[in-house]
């Protein structure tokens, strides 16, 4: 039986026009070989399995290639491509930086980089996994790096930029690699299939493309290995079985449910993803780029994004079309935070599960949002007749000649005390009931009820007036607008009962501030309090609004302000230590010094 070669290594690019996913890289290095503009140092960098050790390779061959064809690609067929492919070429050297890391083996690069070439115009030197050189390591290449022979020439690779540092990125050309685009992996897996005679349909291969994460090297070995567990026949079910895939189904379905505001549906679905093994992580990731694509499939200018088949992508555009997009950005949002709150929970299944059901009852709170307000009936309104004149109005000072009197067609609004106002129903024209002084001092048995109506205009919003309970007159202390006067002892019996407030409430620092100085009552309603620091002040501060509110309300004075005033004390300095107090003593009685000194005495510290 032959030797199995694994894809990644049979159908590795041998040339720029092969390499996957890469353009603009390859068209730079075929530019700088034909106008002769080689560097010193290149640096490739990129994520894993995307091609920069094969460029590296096909551009060293390049260079040394004696007889390159029109399109600057190896001839092949020279001695030294042949060399090169079958491994035992003296111009082209490949060193794994993983396990050739240290000083001796970069000083042993630098000791061959001083001998030419035996065959071939250059010197090339592949270094794959630059980064993990030590810091020794770098600083003894740098030289020569910086300066090398004529000849030579360094290709590093890399997949952690970062890493390098920076003395030793000045001296490279840095390029760039990207992740390989899901539709030209799936197209560079299709032509592998037909060249090897394996079945496949394109959802299979796209699944491969996108489970490698823009790898073109991993999705050839999950292509290797979905086309032994199938037979030789690449399909969606294989590639779901083998890759451990959620289907999109699943996806469709629950979105369905969770549009439906069906619960039950979701959690049902959700506990038979979890028993067919998958973790609930996989789960709630895969439903937020689900959401996410169809975020993106709603609109034609961002349907491009959409890395999948033909076939999935007119599901998507059918599902977008029945969702909202402040559905899809509030469900995006709940996901998200419950795939950030899942591992540090310690009910990781309730975590997506309360997930589900908030995104369920989205609908019904977009739709409560939505609504417009309930518009109210507008009641037609007749125009108002002329008012009767002030004769006709007194002339009618009897019941009896009050009903002789023809009554305007207009709608009235009687308004005879606060409770009439709030039972009184929404008018657009108000007739005001005004009762003489003469009939309000009779008692209501005996008074007849005259009413004078005076017609008034129609006013806007005048509904909303008479519908409107009225409200109580509040006192002018409570609305801020109260500046009555008040004297020095006033305020200092208020001030003196906020202290003891404090005091009882355990505030001992703030007792003391406040009776340590009587305030002063200046003009323009000002409080002058003395105090001695900044600590005390800062103590006042954390009381102030409490002790304003109380001030202000007790005095009925909203126009009261709190100022402080910082003053020196001048009284001597208290004794604190005993050594202070000693010399104050001294001070006092001189011979005390010689008692001590006579004892042999010393202060008890």
């Amino acid at each position: 039986m032959d030797n199995f070669i694994v894809s990644a290594r049979k159908y590795r690019p041998v040339t720029f026009e092969s390499v996957v996913g890469q353009a603009h890289i390859t068209g730079t290095l075929k530019n700088a070989i034909k106008n002769n503009q080689l560097a010193q140092a290149f640096l490739f960098c990129g994520p894993r399995g995307v091609g920069k050790t094969t460029c590296a390779r096909i551009l060293a061959k390049t260079i040394n290639c004696v007889n390159p064809n029109q399109q600057l690609e190896p001839c092949g067929n020279c001695e030294s491509c042949v060399s090169f492919q079958q491994g035992n070429s003296f111009s082209i050297h490949e060193l794994d930086a993983a396990s050739n890391n240290s000083v001796e083996d970069i000083r042993n690069l630098t000791e061959q980089v001083r001998i030419p070439p035996q065959t071939g115009k250059y010197k090339i030197y592949i270094i794959d996994e630059v980064h993990m050189l030590s810091s020794a390591a770098f600083n003894a290449f740098l030289k020569t790096l910086e300066e090398p022979p004529s000849y030579a020439i360094f290709i590093l690779a890399t997949t952690e930029k970062h890493k390098i540092i920076p003395t030793i990125l000045s001296r490279c050309q840095i390029f760039d690699f990207n992740r390989i685009k899901v539709e030209d992996m799936a197209k560079h897996l299709a032509g592998i299939a037909e060249k090897e005679s394996i079945g496949y349909d394109m959802e299979g291969l796209h699944l491969i493309a996108q489970k490698a994460d823009g790898g073109l090297r991993d999705a050839l070995s999950m292509f290797d290995q979905i086309a032994s567990f199938s037979n030789r026949n690449i399909t969606y079910q294989a590639a779901i079985d083998n890759l451990n895939i959620l289907d999109y189904d699943y996806y469709f379905k629950v979105t369905d449910a969770l549009l439906a505001e069906d619960v039950s549906g979701a959690l049902l679905i959700f506990d038979e993803i979890l028993s067919k093994g998958f973790d609930g992580n996989h789960f709630i990731i895969g439903l937020a780029s689900h959401l996410r694509n169809l975020l993106v499939g709603k609109d034609p200018a961002t349907l491009h994004l959409l890395e999948v088949s033909e076939g999935i992508k007119q599901k998507y555009l059918a599902q977008s079309q029945q969702t909202d997009a402040s559905f899809l950005v509030s469900a995006l949002n709940i996901a998200n935070h419950c795939d950030l709150n899942y591992r540090s929970s310690k009910n990781q299944r309730l975590q997506v599960e309360l997930a589900l059901i908030k995104i369920a009852h989205l609908p019904a709170v977009l739709q409560l949002t939505t609504t417009p307000p309930v518009e109210v009936k507008k009641k037609r309104v007749e125009p108002l007749a002329p008012a009767p004149s002030t004769s006709q109005a007194v002339a009618a000072s009897t019941p009896q000649e009050a009903e002789e009197v023809p009554a305007p067609k207009v709608t009235t609004a009687v308004i005879e005390s606060n409770e009439a106002a709030n039972d009184a129903p929404a008018v657009s024209p108000t007739q005001i009931k005004i009762i003489p002084e003469a009939e309000k001092a009779k008692p209501e048995a005996s008074a007849p009820k005259t009413s004078f109506f005076i017609a008034t205009p129609l006013i806007p919003n005048l509904n909303d007036l008479a519908s409107a309970p009225l409200e109580e007159e509040k006192p002018a202390y409570l609305t801020g607008d109260a500046c009555q006067a008040f004297s020095s002892e006033m305020l200092l019996n208020r001030w003196n009962a906020f202290a003891e407030k404090a005091k009882k409430e355990n505030k001992i620092n703030l007792f003391t501030l406040m009776t340590a100085n009587p305030p002063v009552l200046l003009d323009d309603h000002q409080i002058e309090l003395s105090i001695e620091n900044k600590i005390q002040e800062n103590q006042l501060q954390e009381a102030r609004i409490e002790l304003m509110n109380y001030l202000r309300t007790e005095l009925q004075n909203f126009q009261l302000d709190l100022v402080t005033k910082i003053v020196e004390n001048t009284e001597k300095n208290r004794l604190y230590t005993s050594s202070e107090k000693y010399q104050y003593m001294v001070e006092k009685n001189p011979k005390l010094e010689e008692f001590k000194k006579r004892f042999n005495l010393d202060l008890e510290l």
